[in-house]
């Protein structure tokens, strides 16, 4: 079987962009799954995505409820799993 062979069916799909905006410089933008980053901790407090403001270059940091953890995970953004030490 060759590549062309199984590939035929599938179709080209649009990149996912998500709508962010930062707290520092007031800019409002759309970034790609690749420009953020989800960390998913124990607790809500220590559940967060983050990204570099297009803008002005600021690092941004924002608390991630279970919606928006569903919504960046199904989107493909990276994720990284906090563990406790305890």
């Amino acid at each position: 079987m060759t590549v062309a062979v199984a590939f035929a069916g599938m179709k080209r799909v649009a990149p996912v962009v998500f709508k962010a905006g930062c707290p520092d410089c007031r800019g409002r933008f759309e970034l790609a799954a690749s420009a953020l980053r989800l960390a998913i901790g124990a607790t809500s407090r220590t559940t967060f995505y983050s990204f570099t403001c297009p803008d002005c270059g600021a690092s941004v940091r924002k608390p991630a409820g279970e919606r928006i953890v569903e919504l960046l995970t199904g989107g493909g953004v990276r994720t990284l799993r906090l563990h406790s030490t305890v």
